[in-house]
């Protein structure tokens, strides 16, 4: 399945407006197959914030793990907070 964070906004800030995202696509995410991979698609997101991608990104590596796939992004911002997450964490997020 894969799923672009543009749907919910192109300015992805705050740890509120990030578990508000997280609480929404609890439906979606039900809907994954047990051996099914997750791919997250950061076009069209011009700031992705550490705060945001914590409540949204964090809860998916745990639950998840290598079936979450972060798809490859020329985005500074997001490239910054993926690897302040891992660093934070001391976990990869696998990325395509």
């Amino acid at each position: 399945m894969k799923v672009k964070l543009e749907k919910f906004g192109t300015t992805l800030i705050s740890r509120e407006l990030g578990s508000e995202a997280f609480k929404a696509f609890q439906p979606t995410l039900r809907e994954l197959q047990p051996n099914e991979e997750l791919e997250i698609d950061f076009s069209g997101v011009l700031t992705l914030s550490p705060s945001w991608a914590d409540e949204f990104l964090s809860p998916l590596l745990e639950r998840l793990g290598e079936r979450l796939v972060l798809l490859s992004s020329d985005n500074l911002s997001v490239q910054a907070t993926l690897k302040m997450l891992e660093k934070i964490y001391g976990k990869d997020f696998n990325k395509q």
